[in-house]
């Protein structure tokens, strides 16, 4: 694996378990195995390394919920499901964007871009699936309010997203109606 791969893992690892402003650089370096001079050659300050972080997290999280959702029929309740299953993984923490823009969104511009790039490719998403732009809306709240909920009661994880996922039927098929 490549110094820059190497140290996007640790960061990754690192920085959504304990959040970005608790993890020094240097502690990205040590978990890496990749030097400080090789560190900064790759990323030459911590704001490019949050903001590489977040564009991998960005590409993986997508492509998990697209792929799990396509096996299922591009279905709205299936992305409800995912979100079951990801709030049910041991190493959940919630909304990696959400945190990094509430560490960093308000002295961070380049952080806060990210954050919204991912949110408005989340919808745009949705909005395929559902081809409407209100209905688009109102699932990107119910996603992002369901992941809080799990975030904060992780014991409520998997009761978020089937309310979340119930929510999201009736509001679809009002919108049918």
């Amino acid at each position: 694996m490549e110094s820059a791969e190497r140290l996007l893992t640790a960061a990754g690892e690192l920085f959504y378990r304990r959040g970005i402003q608790a993890v020094g650089m240097d502690e990205v370096r040590a978990a890496s195995g990749v030097s400080l001079k090789r560190l900064y050659q790759c990323y030459p300050s911590k704001e490019a390394l949050v903001v590489a972080y977040l564009e991998r997290r960005d590409e993986r999280w997508m492509s998990s919920l697209t792929s799990y959702v396509a096996e299922r029929g591009d279905s709205v309740e299936a992305v409800f499901g995912w979100l079951e299953r990801w709030f049910g993984e041991e190493d959940f923490r919630g909304c990696g964007f959400l945190n990094a823009y509430g560490e960093l969104g308000a002295t961070s511009e380049a952080v806060a871009e990210v954050v919204r790039r991912h949110k408005r490719r989340l919808r745009d998403y949705l909005r395929g699936l559902v081809s409407d732009d209100l209905l688009a809306d109102q699932l990107l709240v119910l996603v992002d309010g369901a992941t809080v909920t799990a975030m904060v009661d992780p014991e409520r994880g998997a009761q978020a997203a089937r309310a979340a996922k119930e929510a999201a039927r009736v509001i679809t098929a009002a919108c049918r109606a």
